[in-house]
């Protein structure tokens, strides 16, 4: 960010706002009430980091043509602050939230009429070096959510799973005092994974699966030291499948890397450069191709394959000046789309890394969601840009004001827009999502 002023707040800032993306925990619950089933699929589903595939796209999805009348707000409750982006599964939507610096607290409301239906607390906060203190020392990972488990990573690397019709806990695994592994200098930033039976997520000690019934860790590696510039992790993982094996992909703060999910092998690893090891953005993955950008480093593509007599190839196809920051790009029709470390957005063509058009500053940060025809974008400053896709220009089709500090990830299911104020959750609606 450019809210600096001598060099010691280069580093503390720039560390810990990257945070924004996205507790020795005693129990100190709070009262809860009941709630329907838990189900979702497809398109319709908001349960996690980014949406459904963890890269911001919702396919099939229908928005009006304009923000401006067909975006309404239908309710808002008033937080404590947060940086985790808002998930939802059926009528129920989470937030999270940091209170009075002592608990962490989870709250579920109703869709339809914003009505609370429960929440759970426990002690939780981290206090954060002096130098970063200014931007914050509240939760930021991502909840993930399926049938049965609502599942949380605290600031300090306590994994919790709460039944997300009730809100009882499940378990709770507080990993420094489980696994002997240690606190993350600026505290947790991943946002989980579920896939099936499991949860992945990088901790103070490397990448972890656990088990889901139980919370017991199963496997763990890509474990890094306790230096400040490289322990821990600011990106999250995602599953895809490439060159025929499914595997997890996961950038550390030095490498990018695939990972078998069942025994934690490591398959393939590449460095990827950065500023004191701020690898933020989620990885996209294209295909057997895999586009990443590093803080004042480079923008990336890699080609992965398995076809060598060796085993595991990585090659990089282009690498280029762009510099990521810590907004995780979209990608449309073989151009991707990304916010950058100076504030402007940017288009490249997948094939050879060229530029197409750069905007002028927009924020610090934005989220990003598409349908493949339309980008929704959600600035720091709580600005909504509907944006139409080309290869041509930035092209901003309409805007809305929904927000005053918006660094939460948005999310979008069906005709709802769910905006994580930095003190407050606000419900939208659109109002006519038949006008194309």
């Amino acid at each position: 960010m450019n809210r600096i002023i001598h060099a010691a707040l280069v580093l503390g800032a720039v560390l810990f706002a990257s945070m924004r993306d996205a507790g020795s925990a005693s129990a100190a619950d709070s009262a809860v009430t009941t709630t329907g089933d838990q189900t979702g699929s497809g398109a319709s589903v908001w349960n996690q980091w980014r949406g459904p595939d963890r890269d911001g796209r919702i396919p099939g999805s229908s928005w009006p043509d304009k923000l401006d009348g067909r975006l309404q707000l239908q309710w808002s409750k008033d937080h404590s602050p947060s940086y985790s982006g808002p998930v939802l599964l059926d009528d129920l939507v989470f937030t999270t939230e940091t209170i009075d610096r002592k608990y962490e607290q989870v709250t579920a409301y109703r869709l339809s009429d914003g009505q609370m239906v429960w929440n759970r607390r426990w002690e939780g906060h981290m206090a954060v070096p002096f130098f970063a203190a200014k931007n914050g020392d509240w939760i930021r990972s991502t909840p993930a959510c399926v049938p049965g488990h609502l599942v949380i990573l605290g600031m300090r690397d306590v994994l919790v799973s709460l039944d997300p019709q009730t809100g009882q806990e499940n378990w709770r695994n507080d990993l420094p005092a489980s696994e002997g592994t240690p606190l993350q200098p600026f505290g947790a930033v991943c946002s989980p994974l579920i896939d099936g039976d499991v949860v992945y997520v990088q901790s103070g000690g490397g990448l972890i699966k656990v088990d889901l019934a139980t919370g017991r860790v199963l496997w763990t590696v890509l474990g890094g030291s306790s230096d400040m510039m490289s322990s821990g992790a600011f990106s999250s993982p995602v599953m895809a499948v490439i060159a025929g094996k499914k595997q997890l992909v996961v950038q550390t703060r030095l490498e990018l890397c695939g990972v078998d999910p069942d025994d934690g092998t490591v398959l393939w690893k590449t460095p990827v450069e950065a500023f004191r090891g701020m690898n933020i953005l989620t990885p996209l993955v294209i295909g057997d191709r895999i586009f990443t950008a590093a803080h004042s480093g480079r923008s990336h593509l890699f080609q992965i394959a398995n076809d060598d007599p060796d085993g595991w190839t990585v090659n990089e196809v282009w690498s280029q000046k762009t510099q990521g920051y810590m907004s995780s790009p979209v990608v449309i029709d073989g151009n991707v789309y990304l916010h950058l470390k100076n504030q402007r957005f940017t288009c490249l063509d997948l094939q050879d890394g060229s530029i197409r058009w750069t905007s002028r500053p927009i924020g610090d940060y934005c989220s990003l969601v598409h349908n493949d025809r339309q980008i929704l974008s959600l600035a720091n400053d709580g600005v909504l840009r509907l944006i139409e896709p080309t290869s041509d220009e930035f092209r901003v089709v309409d805007t809305a004001q929904v927000a005053t500090d918006a660094w939460a990830h948005l999310a979008v299911r069906d005709d709802l827009v769910v905006v994580r104020d930095l003190n407050s959750l606000r419900l939208y609606r659109w109002t006519d999502s038949a006008n194309r």
